[in-house]
């Protein structure tokens, strides 16, 4: 598989917890995007602050698409199936942890990605 390039929050506990996990199984190129440079991949930090992006030789993908993505390659197949199949769903539940990151059910999550 070419390159996977993530593009994340590095200042939020669950971004950085995830991050960790994920690559404990697959090789991805983790930016901050607060000291990224965005316009090479033609993003901006609004666009950032709000979700995560991944981003293949062939593909970009956000939010909850690229958390499907991320665990699907990660090895987590049904988990990713799941979030794809779920459509929009998938992307109420996404927004609304991105947006509360320091509500107590996001920060058992991102304590839980740490222990593993």
């Amino acid at each position: 598989m070419s390159e996977i390039v993530v593009i994340y929050d590095g200042q939020c506990g669950l971004c950085k917890n995830s991050i960790s996990w994920v690559s404990q199984k697959l090789e991805i190129s983790a930016l901050d995007f607060h000291t990224a440079d965005l316009a090479q991949f033609g993003l901006t930090a609004e666009q950032c602050s709000r979700e995560v992006f991944v981003i293949t030789e062939q593909h970009r993908y956000s939010g909850a698409q690229a958390a499907a993505f991320l665990l699907k390659h990660r090895g987590n197949k049904v988990l990713s199936a799941l979030i794809t199949l779920s459509g929009p769903l998938a992307r109420i539940v996404y927004r609304w942890v991105a947006s509360h990151r320091n509500s107590w059910p996001v920060k058992i999550l991102s304590q839980l990605l740490k222990t593993r």
